[in-house]
């Protein structure tokens, strides 16, 4: 049955395509959002650029017909503005009235129009917002209230990049033997996943294991060794940090994402993978590292200085992982000409470490690319910086996804869970989800119990 979905403002600053979302469905908005998306259109974050999209979405439409009758969209559905009257306020519970009541006069003109679309249609109605309170109010009112899920990852059955696979004897002697083997000798392997990496265990000796991954082309190959003096003196203490640093080393691979809790190594992995690329193997021109400016807690304000004084703050968590690398963490007395070891590679030109703001327009050649806390990026956000991407660049994105600080976003909804799920079946991407906290004890069990 055909159904009429009245749209909260947050969806459209979300998404503004939510207007086509809908299928052959009939989509209002009252006219409350397109209030409110005009105070938001002058915003200079992606909420602004949405808003300021939306209305030019709107206002395109508008050329092909009456918005406040309908216009019919290629999808077969139907979208138009509605006023809100007075006489649906009036009937309003009085602790939702706007005018005699605590509630929130916008939201509350927003529930007058979906009740009114349901007094007037034999229809189902149901509003949608992605406010939870702005659901509950719509529920109390006797309507059908839903969440905008349609860019929502199932993180139950999130892509973790690993996989175990039982296998003979005979099978790993002739992997290793032969150093690659095609997957399909190993029928166990069916439904894999390209640059997934898997653990084979002997059939017959449980505790008989080996490290492989599969190549996009099929092939199976056992996972790379690291150098005895490791990875920019970094060395992997777990299987999960084996398998990351075999997507990181692995120039085939330009899109690499590392997911796990606090302290399993993810931002120190791809920091020292691109010091290995950039400063000794001189595969990529610079390390570039980024992180969201998003705080947790309340913000302490405007900072001073320049640029990268400005940004000192936000960045000394990377600056903390140079100093791991380099041996220069310590509290001892430095001579006057001593500087830290990122200092020097930023003299150098080999290493720049910026805010994503200024992103947008970019483009970036032949670097090593380490987004860094990307569990804070929206969908829209990760897209813009995957494609500032120029020829020969390799883009690490890393983050937990238990620790959000943007309001805007969910575990569900954030751009690195979004790019895990797009990109798993891509031979361009590698994922690997880390679980063991190496920073240290009281690091891990905190993670674990709090």
């Amino acid at each position: 049955m055909k159904k009429f979905y009245v749209l909260d403002t947050n969806v459209l600053l979300h998404d503004p395509n939510a207007l086509l979302r809908f299928e052959d469905n009939d989509v209002v908005l009252p006219i409350t959002v397109i209030e409110e998306l005009d105070r938001f259109k002058k915003r200079p974050e992606e909420t602004g650029r949405n808003a300021r999209q939306t209305s030019r979405m709107l206002d395109g439409l508008r050329q092909k017909g009456s918005l406040t009758e309908g216009i019919e969209l290629a999808n077969g559905g139907r979208i138009r503005v509605a006023l809100c009257h007075r006489e649906t306020l009036d009937n309003l519970p009085a602790e939702l009235y706007s005018g005699g009541g605590s509630g929130d006069g916008g939201d509350n003109a927003i529930l007058a129009v979906a009740l009114e679309v349901k007094q007037q249609c034999d229809c189902p109605v149901v509003m949608v917002s992605k406010d939870t309170n702005m659901r509950i109010k719509a529920d109390t009112l006797g309507l059908a209230a839903e969440d905008y899920e349609t860019d929502k990852i199932d993180v139950d059955d999130l892509y973790t990049g690993m996989g175990e696979v039982l296998v003979s004897p005979e099978q790993m002697n002739d992997l290793f033997q032969s150093g690659n083997q095609s997957a399909e000798a190993f029928p166990q392997l069916s439904k894999r996943s390209p640059n997934q990496a898997l653990t084979l265990i002997d059939i017959n000796n449980p505790s008989h294991t080996a490290l492989a991954t599969l190549r996009p082309d099929g092939q199976l190959v056992p996972l790379p060794k690291i150098p005895y003096s490791g990875v920019s003196r970094i060395h992997a203490r777990n299987r999960e940090q084996r398998f990351a640093l075999a997507l990181l080393l692995n120039d085939a691979i330009p899109l690499v994402t590392l997911v796990g809790k606090a302290g399993t190594g993810k931002t120190l992995l791809a920091i020292a993978a691109g010091l290995q690329k950039v400063a000794e193997e001189k595969r990529y021109t610079r390390l570039l590292i980024s992180r969201p400016v998003m705080p947790m807690g309340k913000d302490i304000g405007y900072l001073p200085g320049d640029m990268t004084e400005k940004l000192t703050p936000w960045m000394q968590p990377l600056y903390d992982n140079f100093d791991l690398i380099f041996n220069t963490q310590d509290g001892a007395e430095k001579p006057d000409h001593w500087r830290r070891g990122h200092e020097e590679l930023m003299d150098l030109g080999l290493l720049q470490i910026e805010a994503l703001t200024y992103i947008r327009g970019r483009t970036i050649p032949k670097q090593f690319f380490v987004i860094d806390e990307a569990q804070n990026l929206t969908p829209h956000e990760v897209k813009t910086i995957l494609t500032r991407a120029g020829e020969g660049t390799k883009i690490v994105l890393t983050g937990d996804t238990a620790q959000i600080d943007n309001p805007y976003v969910d575990a569900a909804s954030n751009g690195l869970t979004y790019v895990i799920e797009r990109f798993r079946n891509e031979p361009l991407a590698g994922h690997i989800t880390l679980y063991q906290g190496e920073r240290s004890d009281l690091a891990a069990r905190a993670a674990a119990l709090l």
